[in-house]
């Protein structure tokens, strides 16, 4: 789940890391209020769920609470790489004397989040990996170790900072970002920029923050700030159906039970010559009710062509989920062609069921690659 930079910024607050004093506004009106209450200038930045604001026109410095009212006006509403802005964040201005770049993230490949930190902030970070791999320093952090203050300093000493008073600041700031990150079930925590003033003050000017879905339980006030409305229509109404679901940009609809096979499914549809429509996971069973959820959120995908349902039978029957997709057909209408793969336990029995009945827009095949090409084909 990502967070709003307004919500990040919240987060920092509780940990204790410097953050701009500011306001959130939905209307033009409320931002000139914010404004007047925060005393100019001010700035006023889109909050959207991708970045580029910036560039966008999505972040306008405001000389007073007039100007920001109008800067509002002309912010709230613009579209930013496909996110409408609907509200803004109204911030006190800072002085900027630098620009760093600290994050922690999650390193799927060593398993350790790992810090990252360089000068060179308030660009993208790819653009500095590529162009100055040497001013990025890296440093991962053994989860049963935690982190230790002289990690931090080697992080500091790798980037380059130099200034007594600003690497005290930094290194506080790097202990108090882990354990953000560590007690929030964070997968990525990141300040771009994180400031230096021309009074020595290091600050985090933004925020940009991830937070691990399978954890939001643990954290009910972050999962309260989930805005729906900026997230995909059909991945938030497969989220209410209790489906694992992913949009892609194909046109050949995939369904799976498990999320290995499903992921295989989708390599095996781009091997045979097509592109997934979406990720789908049914999980290990195979029950009419299921189908039914799992097929209604497909279907929505008017880019869907055909439906490829690949199933292995491990402890559940193929036998009964052959059973569960023609209840499912059954009480659903749906018109473009399915190809049903399946294996494992049963699976003769579930294909001699499926032949049986043979509703008109359904195929069986043996393998899964013939699955693939078959749903492919349908899909032209």
């Amino acid at each position: 789940m990502d967070l709003y930079e307004y919500q990040g910024k919240e987060i920092f607050k509780r940990f204790g890391i410097p953050v701009s004093e500011g306001r959130l506004a939905t209307t033009p009106d409320e931002a000139r209020q914010a404004a007047e209450e925060l005393g100019a200038p001010v700035v006023v930045k889109a909050q959207v769920l991708t970045g580029g604001r910036g560039k966008a026109g999505g972040v306008k410095l405001a000389e007073n609470a007039k100007d920001a009212e109008q800067k509002a006006r002309e912010i709230l509403g613009l579209d930013i790489r496909g996110h409408v802005v609907h509200k803004v964040w109204i911030e006190t201005a800072s002085e900027i004397a630098k620009e760093y770049y600290l994050s922690v993230t999650f390193d799927r490949g060593t398993k350790k989040p790992l810090f990252m930190l360089t000068t060179q902030g308030g660009v993208e970070i790819e653009q500095v990996a590529e162009e100055n791999p040497e001013a990025l320093a890296r440093l991962h952090v053994d989860a049963l170790e935690g982190f230790q203050p002289y990690q931090g300093r080697r992080l500091i000493y790798g980037a380059g900072i130099d200034d007594p008073a600003e690497q005290k600041q930094v290194l506080d700031i790097i202990g108090k970002l882990y354990r953000c990150f560590v007690q929030t079930d964070a997968m990525l925590c990141e300040i771009n920029p994180l400031i230096v003033t021309p009074d020595g003050e290091v600050k985090a000017l933004d925020s940009k923050f991830t937070v691990d879905d399978s954890a939001l339980y643990r954290h009910p006030d972050v999962a309260g700030w989930r805005d729906t409305s900026a997230a995909d229509p059909l991945e938030a109404f497969a989220r209410e159906k209790g489906v694992t679901y992913v949009k892609l940009d194909g046109e050949v609809g995939i369904l799976g039970n498990g999320a290995g096979l499903s992921m295989s499914t989708v390599d095996v549809v781009v091997v045979a010559g097509g592109r997934p429509a979406n990720f789908c996971d049914l999980g290990g069973g195979g029950s009419a009710e299921g189908v039914v959820d799992a097929l209604e959120v497909i279907t929505r995908d008017e880019q869907v062509k055909s439906i490829f349902f690949n199933i292995f039978g491990g402890i559940t029957r193929c036998d009964e989920v052959a059973r569960g997709i023609l209840e499912a057909l059954a009480r659903m209408d749906i018109s473009v062609p399915i190809v049903v793969r399946l294996d494992g336990t049963n699976a003769d029995e579930g294909r001699t069921i499926l032949a049986e009945a043979a509703p008109p827009n359904l195929y069986v095949e043996p393998t899964m690659l013939d699955a693939a090409k078959r749903a492919v084909e349908l899909a032209a």
